[in-house]
């Protein structure tokens, strides 16, 4: 390219380690870098106002072509601990589900495991801005990144869409990956994939630099995320764009 490379990555403490690295590596120079919550940088990747980005893998059914960069997500091996679905009742009980504007993969998670895994089908409302304060009676809501973190000291009911999906389907989950919409440079790849391993070789420095009181960041980076885009993580990718592609029954909502 005769330009830089756009960016995008997610506004989120998740993407802390990986943007510590980047922000450190020559790397830094080649691209032009775009920091916004999950849905938005997606929107940014169809409508090609980025080259990539660290975004929700569900944008992927609405690209015409798209390419899986580096060996590096942000995924979860069970609990992630900022996607979940809150209420005041257990979920059984829950008859309408407020769905976090932020993110489609998370939405689109959830919509999975309500019909697969708890095998229910309240209604589902999507939600706008400040939609936390109607999480009450019935009434539950998907709520994802640092958000959740804040969630989990409010509502006694959380169900964690990380390990309801290890549970569902025994594989591991990505939530967002690094997509482009285009192929781009190997060597430029290589390098930007290095620039992500060195932030995750930093977790200390990352915790330090990001001082957080509601969760522990350590436990939170090294024991619920799960940053390798292994084969395990392919595998389940592969297994949740195929439950996008599947028809909702009708009574599913």
């Amino acid at each position: 390219m005769d330009r830089k490379i756009r960016i995008g990555a997610v506004s989120y403490l998740n993407t802390k380690p990986l943007l510590y690295g980047i922000y450190r590596s020559p790397v830094i120079t080649d691209i032009d870098l775009t920091i916004d919550y999950p849905s938005r940088i997606a929107s940014m990747l169809v409508n090609d106002e980025i080259d990539m980005g660290l975004v929700p893998v569900a944008v992927i059914p609405f690209l015409k072509e798209y390419h899986l960069n580096t060996g590096f997500c942000i995924g979860s091996s069970g609990p992630v601990a900022s996607v979940c679905i809150f209420s005041e009742t257990p979920i059984g009980s829950v008859d309408k589900v407020l769905l976090d504007y932020q993110s489609r993969t998370s939405v689109q998670l959830a919509k999975v495991l309500l019909r697969e895994y708890w095998r229910i089908s309240p209604v589902l409302v999507d939600a706008p801005e400040d939609f936390r304060d109607h999480i009450k009676g019935r009434t539950a809501g998907v709520v994802i990144g640092d958000r959740a973190l804040e969630q989990r000291k409010i509502s006694p009911y959380v169900y964690d869409l990380g390990e309801a999906w290890m549970a569902l389907t025994g594989l591991p989950f990505v939530f967002a990956a690094w997509i482009s919409n285009k192929r781009l440079d190997p060597e430029f790849v290589a390098r930007f994939d290095v620039a992500n391993r060195q932030g995750l070789e930093h977790i200390p420095e990352v915790v330090k630099e990001n001082p957080y009181t509601l969760f522990d960041l350590h436990e939170y980076f090294t024991d619920y995320l799960d940053y390798r885009l292994d084969g395990a993580k392919l595998a389940g990718l592969e297994r949740f764009l195929r439950y996008l592609r599947e028809p909702v029954p009708a009574e599913a909502g």
